[in-house]
């Protein structure tokens, strides 16, 4: 599997040790930045990873900020995008089982480190079940594709 992964500098710790596990478990990891703890803004990261993610360069992608909330807002508005914003495992598991998400947002300043890793691993080990979910993905898609 092939995961972007992105950060700003309240994430770039995290980033850096998130990547290092990904990539001793197997997965080909590409690092969208910031590439250090220099302040920097969160909005350029997060639509760097989510490109990757609806060009289909990338199967998955993670984005990471102080709280989450601004990458997810971020990602979320490039097409083809479904992040969700993951606070704890089971979060993570509904957020792939029932909405397909194919981006996840942690909060560095909000959850430990191994908390966030085994929230990732959740999201990236955890299948989309389709069936009654599929019709609400499909929703979430021609929202997408609404001209405003």
């Amino acid at each position: 599997m092939k995961i972007a992964i992105g950060s700003d500098h309240a994430g770039f710790e995290y980033k850096e040790a998130i990547k290092n596990h990904l990539t001793s478990k197997g997965y080909e990891v590409l690092d969208k930045g910031t590439f250090s703890k220099e302040s920097t803004d969160y909005p350029i990261y997060a639509k760097a990873v989510a490109e990757e993610v609806s060009s289909g360069n990338v199967d998955k992608g993670i984005v990471i900020c102080g709280t989450g909330i601004g990458v997810s807002i971020t990602a979320n508005k490039v097409p083809g995008v479904r992040a969700a914003l993951c606070t704890n495992e089971f979060m993570a598991r509904l957020a792939r089982q029932h909405n397909d998400a194919n981006v996840i947002a942690v909060g560095a300043r909000v959850i430990g480190l191994e908390h966030a890793i085994a929230i990732i691993e959740t999201f990236l080990n955890t299948s989309f079940e389709g069936g009654r979910h599929e019709r609400r993905v499909h929703l979430i898609e021609e929202i997408d594709n609404l001209k405003c």
